[in-house]
């Protein structure tokens, strides 16, 4: 198998780790473990896995920190740790899973969206078009209450913003990925954003492991920290090196497959109406919005 066939495979596990942690945590939380005491074993354990590793696997290419790229890594942990993890932890324990899965497809078109308004990037009528579509999904998804309980509303909300949080990310740490090795960046991002995670997540990660865990609770805290988290991003770092940031970014759209497949064998989650057109709407939209219209073709033949 070549080193590109074995990207695919890892970008597809990656897809399928991030869905299968939305079914996890709602396994875990709200109990027996709250949800910031999750997220401090997931962020704290894979930055124990990261460090731990990095003395027989650091990359021979890893150069030092420039003084200029401290700030936008510790920018980086903020809004892609720290603040987009915290808001996916909480909003998941009050929404669905595929409330969550679905919501989180809406990445890229808020990467769109960023791209436009800080980066002026020009919107051409496709991607505008891609814009409407995924919105108008996302809205009919958020307004489909259907076996819904009294906090989904700001659980779907706080999902949001943890795309938007995560959109953030992924403009700022570009510059730094194309510079520094990505095993190195992913390192001292978690390290900035566990500084956040770790002391809000202490007192509820105590907490629940004094109440007691069973042995099955404590396979899927280990499956969210090994497989979910460090596994997941690490086989996606090395799609991006591989495959490149387009082909590993296409993958997204197996997510919501696969955690909706999760959530309706496992959790007894219902897929109503509503959620299957809002699904086609934001598919479709993300589809549209990471295309490019096809420049017409000038007739030079027929010039002399």
């Amino acid at each position: 198998m070549t080193a590109r066939s074995h990207a695919h495979l890892g970008v597809l596990f990656t897809n399928f780790f991030f869905a299968l942690n939305l079914s996890l945590v709602q396994f875990l939380s709200p109990e027996p473990i709250g949800p910031f005491g999750v997220n401090f074993f997931r962020v704290g354990g894979t930055l124990l896995l990261l460090w731990g590793l990095a003395g027989w696997m650091r990359p021979p290419n890893e150069k030092p920190i420039r003084r200029e790229d401290w700030l936008r890594l510790a920018a980086c942990g903020f809004t892609g740790i720290f603040l987009n993890q915290t808001l996916f932890i909480k909003g998941l324990t009050l929404t669905s899973t595929i409330h969550a899965a679905l919501l989180m497809l809406s990445t890229p078109l808020v990467i769109t969206g960023l791209a436009v308004f800080f980066l002026k990037e020009k919107l051409q009528w496709i991607q505008a078009m891609g814009l409407g579509l995924g919105l108008t999904g996302a809205t009919v998804l958020i307004l489909d209450r259907t076996n819904m309980g009294a906090d989904s509303l700001l659980g779907d909300g706080l999902i949001i913003v943890n795309a938007i949080s995560y959109a953030i990310y992924f403009i700022l740490v570009k510059p730094l990925m194309q510079y520094y090795p990505p095993t190195q960046v992913l390192r001292w991002v978690f390290t900035f954003g566990a500084i956040g995670v770790i002391p809000l997540g202490i007192p509820q990660g105590v907490e629940g492991v004094a109440v007691g865990l069973s042995s099955l609770e404590y396979l899927a805290l280990l499956i969210v920290v090994v497989c979910g988290t460090y596994f997941a991003y690490s086989l996606n770092i090395r799609g991006i090196q591989v495959l490149g940031a387009g082909v590993t970014g296409s993958y997204i759209y197996l997510q919501p497959v696969f955690a909706t497949l999760i959530a309706i064998f496992f959790l007894e989650e219902k897929l109503t109406l509503g959620k299957g057109l809002a699904a086609v709407l934001i598919f479709l939209g993300v589809y549209l919005s990471s295309r490019r219209a096809v420049p017409k073709k000038s007739n030079d033949r027929c010039r002399m």
